[in-house]
């Protein structure tokens, strides 16, 4: 990997196009109550006030590119799946990539799984921690997923363990299949980490499994973070866990006004969900049927609200066909415009970036896809929102995968 291979200073600009027609606002939920699970917000066009958008490549030559973290010096780390750490330069487009030398040969890199989402510790210009989260293989053989923490070099060269794992034990199946596995900070500094159920019936449900949930750690230790709704279980998993009955999590956002965290994820062939997150709350996906049937039966519904009556309903659902959402982050600042304060989720199957306006109780109430970013740039990965407010997307073809800076003009 050399630096030249990855300078690219191509800019794309193009006015943000929108189809469709508005319609009423979905039913608000709230946490743990019983409803009908919202069909797809409706597509809705550009409002007053409502910005253009810029598409730059900020860097090219990658491969599935799969989150991106951003240092206090305007260097962002990024993880590629295959088991690679490399620095831009900075975040402006013609970036040049320096690969960051990293013992990462544990990594178990197989369909799904491999080295996945990461942030950047709050504390780094004193510590220069960052964590990942990787499907982890002891003598080739997988056996679970974990959150490694990592001290980066003066010069940004190399990246040494610190903590290995800070969490251990999220499980692992050996194809890869929904490994999970996106980490995101609040703003009083735990971190949220999207896992995925490993294509295996129970384990979303099982509260003794890290699997399909969302978890709440103390970034420092690897312990439960203050106030998770199972802090005194008897099983020390248990306590790590803030949601349960997830299928496979890939983003996990925080709203910068209130501090509300969503998560996106992958439904079966219908119904991917992006989900208000509460304490202790079941989002209602059970493959086992209760324990009554084995293997993966992926004919039950996304949110079960026959099985669990008090299963949070989705904020929103894809319907048929899904879009395999992926990163999700939201848009922040006055330069945003009407755009301010909206849930900005990529999509892998779809191969767009949805663009999602919340109702006043949480749920999505219209979604608006920007011409620039609608099958442009092939399927999108990591969504995340740099320091200076512009958005960052990375892609996950495979070949000549690109970081995208996208800002409002």
């Amino acid at each position: 990997m050399t630096p030249t291979r990855y300078a690219v200073a191509t800019a794309v600009a193009a006015a943000l196009g929108l189809a469709g027609c508005t319609a009423p606002e979905a039913s608000p939920i709230e946490r743990g109550s019983a409803s009908t699970t919202p069909a797809a917000a409706p597509l809705a066009p550009a409002r007053t006030g409502t910005p253009e958008l810029r598409v730059s490549v900020v860097a090219a030559g990658l491969s599935h590119v799969w989150d991106l973290g951003f240092l206090p010096d305007g260097r962002v780390l990024l993880t590629e799946r295959a088991g690679r750490i490399a620095l831009l330069s900075s975040t402006q487009p013609g970036a040049t990539v320096t690969p960051v030398t990293a013992d990462l040969s544990d990594v178990y890199v197989r369909g799904e799984g491999g080295l996945m989402g990461m942030v950047v510790h709050p504390d780094f210009a004193q510590t220069r921690r960052f964590t990942t989260c990787q499907t982890h293989m002891k003598a080739g053989t997988p056996t679970d997923v974990r959150l490694v923490t990592w001290q980066l070099s003066a010069d940004g060269t190399a990246a040494s363990r610190v903590a290995d794992p800070l969490v251990g034990g999220m499980p692992i199946n050996p194809s890869g299949r929904h490994s999970g596995c996106r980490p995101t900070l609040t703003a009083d500094g735990a971190l949220l980490v999207g896992t995925g159920d490993t294509a295996r019936g129970a384990i979303a449900q099982d509260l003794a499994s890290l699997g399909g949930k969302v978890l709440r750690i103390d970034l420092d230790t690897g312990g439960p973070a203050p106030g998770n709704p199972y802090a005194d279980a008897q099983n020390p998993a248990q306590r790590l866990i803030w949601s349960y009955g997830h299928r496979n999590v890939q983003g996990v956002a925080v709203t910068p006004d209130t501090g509300k965290a969503y998560s996106a994820e992958h439904g079966p062939t219908t119904d991917d969900e992006v989900n208000l997150l509460g304490a202790g709350a079941n989002y209602g996906w059970d493959p086992s049927q209760g324990g009554t049937v084995g293997g993966y039966d992926e004919s039950v519904p996304m949110t079960d609200l026959q099985r669990f009556p008090d299963a949070v309903p989705a904020a929103w659902s894809s319907g048929n066909p899904v879009e395999a959402v992926s990163g999700a982050a939201f848009l922040s600042g006055r330069q945003w415009g009407d755009l301010d304060g909206v849930l900005a989720v990529g999509a892998l199957r779809g191969e767009k970036l949805l663009l999602m306006q919340l109702g006043p109780g949480g749920a999505v109430a219209n979604v608006t896809i920007p011409a620039p970013l609608d099958g442009a740039f092939g399927r999108l990965r990591a969504v995340r929102v740099a320091p200076d407010g512009a958005l960052f997307v990375s892609t996950s073809n495979g070949t000549d995968d690109r970081v995208l800076r996208i800002d409002p003009v």
